[in-house]
């Protein structure tokens, strides 16, 4: 049985936690910016993070088939996805999601398009649309300052580190726990969203 309200790619396991498996890319621009998306939980509007461009991996989908599908349902850019990098992260993350925990096992590619290169919101689907509330780029060096909540949480350092190239390595993360319950002290430093908004328009 899928997750009531999650959407067709997620699934019930035997405790009742909604799961499922994600594709997800850190997209760089040649000038050397990153993009990323913003979301917030359904029943915490107040709360909202950065992340990567990414989703659930569909049937008959390899993780780098949906990883392209999602940029360009999400961002509304298109690439081949042999040009993918990767894969060069793996993590299970539980976090929050339409007002439940749910768990996803994600894998990362790279991605570089030209700069300056335009976004558009215009394939997100209902759900998307539901938790999603804008995909920017950012300086890569900005992103030690934002203080929203940022995942993963490594994701400043790794963008600094694969900028200039991947090494072949792939990093495992192992289980991240990103619930309300457990999160960092960055979930209440909302004041300062403001200012942010000058780092990536």
């Amino acid at each position: 049985m899928s997750g009531a309200n999650l959407g067709p790619d997620w699934e019930r396991l035997p405790d009742g936690t909604a799961y499922r498996q994600a594709a997800r890319v850190v997209v760089f621009g040649d000038d050397g910016r990153v993009l990323l998306a913003r979301g917030h939980d359904a029943d915490q509007p107040e709360r909202s993070w950065y992340f990567t461009i990414g989703g659930g991996i569909e049937p008959g989908e390899s993780p780098r088939q949906a990883a392209v599908r999602e940029l360009a349902e999400e961002a509304g850019l298109w690439v081949d996805p042999q040009v993918l990098v990767g894969p060069v992260l793996t993590r299970q993350a539980r976090f929050d999601f339409f007002a439940e925990t749910v768990r996803q096992d994600e894998v990362f590619f790279l991605a570089h398009v030209p700069a300056g290169s335009a976004v558009s919101t215009d394939g997100w689907t209902a759900v998307e649309r539901g938790f999603m509330d804008e995909v920017c780029w950012w300086e890569a060096g900005d992103l030690a300052q934002v203080t929203r909540e940022i995942f993963p949480a490594q994701l400043p350092a790794l963008v600094r580190q694969w900028r200039s190239g991947w090494d072949g390595t792939v990093i495992h993360l192992g289980l991240q726990d990103e619930r309300t319950t457990i999160a960092s002290p960055a979930t209440t430093r909302q004041a300062s969203s403001a200012s942010e908004e000058g780092h990536h328009r």
